[in-house]
């Protein structure tokens, strides 16, 4: 799927949207005047417009979006993903760092800017309070332990010429996602959400047989970040929070690791190496920020449909740059979880337009 179709989809979703999430009664956290103020000169108008981000205002929808407010939401959802999407070819560049070092440079170097980040948005002290609670504080290393693990796998993946199983996992990830709303949160299926989750079953038992062994990669991708999900949903803290608290928790560890080890791989291999190690905190920082400023100006569920440009770019990096090759039974496995995922988005869109065209 190109940029430009699920730039499409976005703006078709946008129509039908419109009236179901412009009338949420939710809280609205910045006027329309001053949101197309910050629009207008970006960067730096936007991130001026962070500083006065919620956890709340991520949920909020104002009560209109315009062409400028759509244009721009959806360029930095686009951007946001991009990034996430060609994120192999930044993480390859550590080579031959292993992935754990990787994780720990990740997180050391990820805390300084996110701390600096959420001064500038006058969060810190905010930040600061959600820790002091013992359930927050708790939840947030389980979401820590999920999320190192998940960015470990992926620079393991990279590194190792597995980079189409990774994104795979990234498709599978909604599929994992309505599981553990199943599970975890007791959410009803649908007959689609049933029939995305038997294609899902039947892409890994695809492999299994084929292959005889689990697609342990697209899993551990998928069900970690999946779980690191639900978890957030426990936490009251936004993405820059979050991400703040979670390289915290990380932080003794890795520099712990960085002293065992003596640097983890920094100083081991050259300028070029250590460049990008130092610069793994700006690539892990740069999207989230282009996010949220993406969130506070389009409706999440148009968002959600640009979140499948990052695994799309990065199944297209794995195949053209990093050379890797795809055979006849991974491409089934994808053709089954792509088919599911629209059978969910199809549905998705199709409750949302009822519920429109009922408050209309």
């Amino acid at each position: 799927m190109s940029r430009w179709t699920i730039a499409l989809i976005a703006v078709i979703s946008a129509h039908w949207l419109d009236g179901a999430d412009h009338r949420q009664g939710r809280p609205d956290v910045c006027s329309l005047r001053s949101t197309l103020d910050a629009c207008q000169f970006w960067p730096l108008d936007w991130f001026r417009e962070l500083r006065g981000f919620s956890a709340r205002g991520l949920e909020s929808n104002t009560l209109d979006y315009s062409r400028q407010q759509l244009k721009t939401g959806l360029s930095l959802a686009v951007i946001a993903n991009i990034i996430w999407g060609v994120a192999a070819l930044f993480w390859i560049e550590t080579q031959p760092v292993r992935a754990i070092d990787v994780v720990a440079h990740r997180a050391i170097w990820s805390l300084p800017i996110a701390t600096v980040i959420l001064l500038w948005m006058r969060r810190l002290p905010a930040t600061w309070a959600l820790i002091k609670h013992r359930k927050t504080l708790l939840w947030s290393a389980c979401a820590t332990l999920l999320l190192s693990t998940n960015w470990g796998v992926f620079v393991y993946a990279v590194n190792a010429g597995r980079a189409t199983e990774a994104s795979l996992g990234y498709f599978m990830l909604p599929l994992l996602t309505i599981i553990v709303g199943r599970f975890v949160f007791q959410e009803t299926l649908s007959m689609a959400h049933r029939l995305a989750i038997a294609l899902a079953v039947a892409a890994v038992m695809l492999q299994i047989v084929a292959y005889g062994s689990l697609p342990w990669i697209s899993l551990v991708v998928s069900i970690t970040f999946s779980l690191y999900g639900a978890i957030r949903k426990n936490i009251v803290a936004d993405t820059m929070q979050g991400l703040f608290i979670e390289t915290l928790c990380m932080a003794p560890f890795a520099l712990g690791w960085l002293w065992f080890t003596g640097g983890a791989g920094l100083g081991a291999h050259g300028l070029r190496v250590d460049l990008f190690l130092l610069l793994s905190g700006v690539y892990t920082t740069a999207p989230l920020l282009t996010y949220i400023a993406a969130a506070r100006l389009l409706p999440l569920s148009i968002v959600g449909f640009t979140s499948y440009l990052g695994p799309t770019l990065q199944l297209l990096v794995a195949q053209t740059a990093l050379g890797e090759s795809i055979d006849l039974v991974t491409a089934a496995s994808f053709g089954l979880v792509w088919i599911g995922v629209l059978l969910v988005s199809g549905q998705g869109l199709l409750r949302v337009r009822r519920q429109a065209r009922q408050r209309d």
